[in-house]
């Protein structure tokens, strides 16, 4: 009957040594990066306005702001056009869920003042919230 030897410490190295340990870093550093990746690089809901109607040819500006019930400015985004804008507008909303108010302002060619859109938005699952926007009649 044979016997095998009993292994030394030396032999059979030392934990720090083996090749996994050496990558641990890196994987932690690599598994970081993609967590942060996920949740940081997309917006998790995109808001389409489509322009419908007569009148949006001579919008020059859209200012959009999302609200909350105090009044506090979410998301603000301005667009600025020369010949008004194309029949739809994509705006990305980082906003978590719930229901926000929508504020829409538009400079209109010749208008010295704004004109005020506002309206209710409830951002749930879904990642697209589509939205037809008609002009209001100005009354010069």
């Amino acid at each position: 009957m044979t016997d095998t030897p009993p292994v030394s410490t030396s032999e059979r190295g030392h934990w720090r040594s083996s090749p996994l340990v050496k990558r641990l870093p890196l994987l932690i550093l690599a598994g970081f990066g993609l967590w942060l990746w996920q949740h940081t690089g997309k917006p998790e809901h995109e808001l389409r306005l489509q322009f419908d109607g007569t009148g949006w040819g001579v919008a020059r500006a859209l200012d959009l702001q999302v609200v909350d019930d105090d009044g506090k400015v979410l998301k603000r985004e301005e667009r600025f056009y020369t010949s008004g804008p194309p029949p739809e507008e994509t705006f990305a909303l980082d906003v978590p869920e719930g229901t926000w108010r929508v504020r829409i302002f538009v400079k209109l060619e010749g208008y010295e003042r704004r004109l005020k859109l506002e309206e209710s938005l409830e951002v749930g699952e879904e990642p697209y919230i589509v939205r037809q926007l008609r002009m209001p009649p100005t009354g010069r």
